[in-house]
């Protein structure tokens, strides 16, 4: 894109620096499934400018602010704080700071994948590894920061929950809709990675709770401390699977998951900012989202008193489907597209990220911080989160797909959402008391 004779200039060596170092600029199937929210900009509405840092200014804010599809969803950031300034219904915060989550996480993904162009594949693949599910994490951690345990597990175990059900039961179901006369395929070798640290999260999830119940309260064991020290070491062996996950993925086994990146050649991108514009925008987008995501954690529980829905069903269904519609929306095209590798990149990538890095990140980090964060996550929700790995791992088991897969996974999602509307068990105490520096004025 040419913002300037001597910008575009720069851009372009640095473009093909990076292009003859590497050989392939990384694009990974989260990248490439919101890049169907993003839209182009016209250069010649900058190129008049006749300062050059004020046009490239401007051009920055144009490929970055409006370049997107849900920019009309900007305004809700300022209204948030403004809401809060002026002390406004806590659920108006609550609403507008979802709202305003949502073109955020899908602008992380975009600088992401602009910040890959210059860093080569390795970089930015462990870049997108950290940042793909930055929304669902910085919420984890305001939450633990803040000592809501509940809201911490409820989110993230809705953020699994929705990828593996929703995301992927809507891609499949419209995918073999629009392919009814034609057979749908996907690598399997992909699924099966996926789908097998899957079933070691789920593993070190049951451990606590089974020892829960399998421990006599009268044997004088302290249940409590063995279960917290039990998470711990599972969190451990749960990162150290993670990252042999990255190694597996990024260099010793990149070919498996080559296949997500095969995209039509008019489809192909190129880097439209530079290197230190995209990643000030990235650090500036994360603390947007640290902000809005303070304002989400404070406010959850006046919001679910005043709509009447519990905070179950606020953080398992209602946060993931708004922080990730941007990249769950490009799944569903892709899916169309008969894409499906992709839509199971997303998908099955996404709630791996989740199981297997933010979770276990969350307990070590509740460690440092002398926080009981630990791995159990309760009866229902671990039975619930059991029951769909084992789901899905059944129905990508053949490498074929249609739309009756779909409608099953859709459905199974229903009824877990119908069980959390339901749930109207108060959420528990906070354990310990940490005190925050934060705005008091959300947990008044």
């Amino acid at each position: 894109m040419e913002f300037s004779e001597g910008s575009n200039k720069s851009l372009m060596d640095k473009e093909t620096c990076c292009n003859n170092n590497n050989g392939v600029t990384i694009r990974t199937a989260q990248n490439m499934s919101s890049s169907f929210m993003r839209k182009k900009s016209d250069p010649i509405l900058v190129s008049t400018i006749r300062f050059r840092i004020l046009r490239e200014l401007l051009a920055n804010l144009q490929e970055v602010i409006l370049g997107t599809k849900l920019a009309v969803l900007f305004p809700a950031i300022p209204l948030a704080i403004v809401a809060d300034f002026y002390k406004f219904g806590r659920p108006w915060i609550f609403a507008l700071s979802l709202l305003g989550l949502t073109p955020l996480a899908e602008r992380v993904s975009f600088l992401t994948e602009q910040i890959a162009y210059f860093t080569g594949p390795t970089v930015g693949g462990l870049l997108n590894a950290t940042c793909g599910n930055a929304t669902e994490l910085i919420i984890a951690l305001f939450a633990l920061y803040r000592n809501k345990i509940h809201v911490l597990k409820y989110s993230l175990m809705g953020s699994i929950l929705s990828n593996l059900l929703l995301v992927l039961g809507t891609s499949l179901l419209c995918g073999g809709l629009a392919n009814l006369k034609r057979e749908q395929r996907y690598d399997r070798k992909q699924a099966d990675v996926n789908s097998g640290l899957l079933l070691l999260g789920l593993l070190c999830h049951m451990l606590p709770l089974m020892f829960k119940y399998a421990v006599k309260p009268e044997t004088g064991v302290s249940i409590a401390e063995y279960t917290l020290e039990l998470s711990r070491a599972s969190s451990v062996v749960m990162l150290v699977a993670y990252v042999g996950y990255i190694v597996f993925q990024l260099k010793t086994h990149r070919e498996i998951f080559d296949s997500q990146e095969e995209v039509e050649d008019e489809d192909e991108e190129k880097a439209v900012i530079g290197f230190w514009s995209g990643f000030s925008w990235l650090v500036g987008m994360t603390l947007g989202i640290a902000l809005l995501s303070e304002y989400v954690v404070g406010t959850i529980e006046a919001a679910s008193e005043t709509w009447g829905i519990s905070i179950s069903f606020i953080s398992i269904i209602l946060i993931p489907i708004v922080g990730n519609a941007a990249e769950h929306a490009g799944a569903i095209i892709f899916a169309f597209k008969n894409k499906l590798d992709i839509s199971l990149g997303v998908a099955l990538g996404s709630a791996t990220q989740i199981s297997m890095f933010a979770v276990p990140l969350c307990v070590v980090v509740g460690w440092i911080m002398r926080i009981k964060m630990d791995l159990d996550f309760n009866l229902l929700e671990t039975g619930c989160l059991a029951l769909t790995i084992l789901v899905v791992a059944f129905t990508l088991q053949d490498g074929t797909s249609h739309y009756m897969k779909g409608v099953v996974l859709c459905l199974c999602y229903a009824a877990i959402s119908a069980c959390f509307f339901v749930h109207k068990i108060p959420a528990p105490l906070d354990q310990t008391n940490v005190k925050s520096g934060l705005n008091r004025s959300l947990s008044a």
